[in-house]
C-alpha cells in the first residue's frame, strides 16, 4: 500500500540525498510542475527532485521503495495525456539536466545519450556529423527519455519506423533501485524475452530511464517535398494507399485542412506557399540518388494530377522547406492558441480507413455543434483530432468531450483502430484503453506491472492502474 502522504523525516533523508539548489518541497515548486503541456490533468508532486544521475536516481528509488513513496518520472513535460503529472503525490524525478550525449560509435552506427537530451539536441548532433537518427515527432523540444517512454512516432515513421526500431540497449533503475541493462549496441538478440521492448513505450510505469543506446543510418544526402492540394480531405487521404502502390518510398505523408493551415499562419506570422484549397497532402522523399527522387516525385506527381489533385508543388528550396515544414511543426500550439481549452484525440487507424474515420469526426463536429479541427500522419494512419471549448460553459464542455471521446473510439475500434498512435495513454485515456483491450489484456499488463513494481510506487495511477 503505497503512502498518501510524505511527513517531515522523508523530506529530511530525501534533502541528505542530493544538492539544495536541486530540491525543492510544497509550495517551492513551480505551478508548471502540476501538468504537462496539454494541461487537462493536474495534480502536484511533494517533492521535486532535478536527477543528476543514475546513482543518485538508484538511491532515491531504493529509499522510495522501502518506503513505499509514490516517483513520477519526468523529462520536458511536453506530454498531452498526463503521463508526467504527479496524480497521486510523492516524488518527482526530473531528468532534465541528465542531458549529456556519452558516445558517438561510427562503426557500430550507435549514439549514447542520457535522458534528458533533447530530440532537436540529438538530431542537430548526429547530423553534423553524416548521422540521421529517424524518429520526427511533432514536438522538436522533448526528451529522448520521454520519447522512449511513449514510443513517440511522428513524420516521418511512414518509411523509418517508430522509436522502438531505434532503441538497441537501455540503462534502467527499476522501482526497487537495482540498475539494470537490457540490450546494447548489438543488431539482434533472440536471448530471453525483450525487456527492452517492455520498456520503450511504458509511459515511466515500470522502470526509470538513465541511458539510452540508439540505432542511427547515414544521413540522406538530398530530400524534397510535395505539397498537394485538393477539393476535399476526402479526396487527400483516399489518395494515400495508392501512392504508396506506387513503390516510391516516401519518408513522411501528412495531410492536413485549410483551417489548420491558417492557424499556423496567425501563430506564426508567416505564409503558407498555399491556402487556396480545402485540403493538402504533405509528401517527403529522400535518398542519395538525386536521380531516384526526381522519379519518385514524377511518378507521384503524374498519379495525383490523374486523380483529382488540383496541384503539385515541390518544395525543393531551404525557404520553400522551412515556410511547409515550419507550419507543419506548429499545428498543435497553433490550434491551442485559436481556442480557451482543448483535448486531444490521437487515434491510429489502417492506412485504408483513415478517410472514413475523418469523415466520421467531421460529422461529429456537426453532431455536437464544435470545432474539432485535426491533421495528422496519413502514410500510418495517425490522426490528431482535437476538440476545441471555445466559450462553452464548463458543464456544457464535459459533456460534449465525454460524448465525442466515446464516439471517435468507437469507431476507431471498428475500424481495426487504437486509442493510440504515439501520445500515450498516460492519466486522460485510461478509460477508454481499457474499453478496448478487453479484461484479458488488461490482466496480463497488470500482472507485468507487478512484476517490476510489487508495490506500484513508480508513476501509479497511469495506463492501466487504478492508484489513487
Amino acid at each position: 500500500m503505497m503512502r498518501k502522504h510524505m511527513d517531515a523525516g522523508h523530506i529530511e533523508y530525501l534533502r541528505s540525498l542530493v544538492e539544495p539548489e536541486r530540491i525543492q518541497v510544497g509550495n517551492e515548486i513551480s505551478e508548471d510542475y502540476s501538468h504537462d503541456e496539454l494541461g487537462g490533468v493536474k495534480s502536484s508532486p511533494e517533492v521535486l527532485i532535478q536527477a543528476a544521475s543514475e546513482q543518485e536516481i538508484s538511491r532515491i528509488m531504493k529509499y522510495a521503495y522501502v518506503e513505499k513513496i509514490p516517483v513520477v518520472v519526468r523529462g520536458a513535460g511536453t506530454g498531452l495525456v498526463g503521463a508526467s503529472v504527479a496524480v497521486c503525490g510523492g516524488i518527482m524525478l526530473e531528468t532534465t539536466a541528465m542531458n549529456r550525449i556519452l558516445e558517438l560509435d561510427e562503426e557500430n552506427m550507435t549514439v549514447t545519450v542520457e535522458p534528458g537530451v533533447l530530440l532537436m539536441e540529438l538530431s542537430q548532433y548526429v547530423e553534423e556529423r553524416g548521422f540521421f537518427y529517424p524518429p520526427d515527432p511533432g514536438e522538436k523540444s522533448a526528451t529522448i527519455g520521454g520519447n522512449i517512454s511513449t514510443n513517440a512516432g511522428g513524420m516521418r515513421a511512414v518509411k523509418y519506423g517508430v522509436t522502438r526500431d531505434f532503441v538497441r540497449g537501455l540503462t534502467v533503475v527499476l522501482p526497487n533501485g537495482e540498475i539494470e541493462t537490457m540490450g546494447g549496441k548489438i543488431v539482434k538478440n533472440s536471448s530471453g524475452y525483450d525487456l527492452k521492448d517492455l520498456i520503450i513505450g511504458s509511459e515511466g510505469t515500470l522502470a526509470v530511464i538513465t541511458k539510452a543506446v540508439l540505432k542511427l543510418l547515414p544521413l540522406p544526402e538530398k530530400s524534397v517535398s510535395l505539397l498537394i492540394p485538393y477539393n476535399s480531405v476526402g479526396e487527400a487521404v483516399h489518395a494515400v494507399p495508392e501512392i504508396l502502390k506506387l513503390k516510391g518510398n516516401p519518408a513522411a505523408i501528412e495531410f492536413m485542412e485549410k483551417e489548420v493551415i491558417s492557424f499556423a499562419e496567425d501563430y506564426l506570422g508567416k505564409r503558407f506557399p498555399d491556402t487556396a484549397s480545402p485540403a493538402y497532402l504533405l509528401l517527403t522523399y529522400d535518398g542519395n540518388s538525386k536521380i531516384q527522387i526526381e522519379e519518385e516525385c514524377r511518378k507521384t506527381a503524374g498519379y495525383c494530377l490523374e486523380h483529382g489533385a488540383r496541384d503539385v508543388l515541390l518544395i525543393d528550396t531551404d525557404e520553400r522547406k522551412e515556410s511547409v515544414w515550419s507550419a507543419r511543426g506548429a499545428f498543435l500550439e497553433a490550434i491551442k492558441a485559436s481556442t480557451t481549452e482543448m483535448d486531444e484525440c490521437d487515434v491510429v487507424v489502417p492506412r485504408d480507413k483513415v478517410e472514413e474515420f475523418i469523415l466520421h469526426v467531421h460529422k461529429l463536429a456537426h453532431e455536437f455543434r464544435i470545432r474539432i479541427p485535426g491533421f495528422g500522419h496519413a502514410g500510418d494512419g495517425n490522426l490528431h483530432i482535437y476538440i476545441c471549448r471555445d466559450e462553452l460553459g464548463e458543464e456544457e464542455w464535459n459533456t460534449k468531450c465525454s460524448g465525442i471521446f466515446k464516439k471517435m473510439y468507437k469507431k476507431a475500434d471498428e475500424l481495426g483502430g487504437a486509442v493510440s498512435g504515439e501520445h500515450g495513454i498516460g492519466y486522460a485515456k485510461k478509460t477508454y484503453f481499457k474499453e478496448q483491450a478487453g479484461e484479458n489484456m488488461i490482466r496480463l499488463m497488470r500482472g507485468i506491472k507487478r512484476v517490476f513494481d510489487p508495490d506500484g510506487i513508480l508513476n501509479p495511477g497511469k495506463v492501466i492502474d487504478d492508484a489513487q
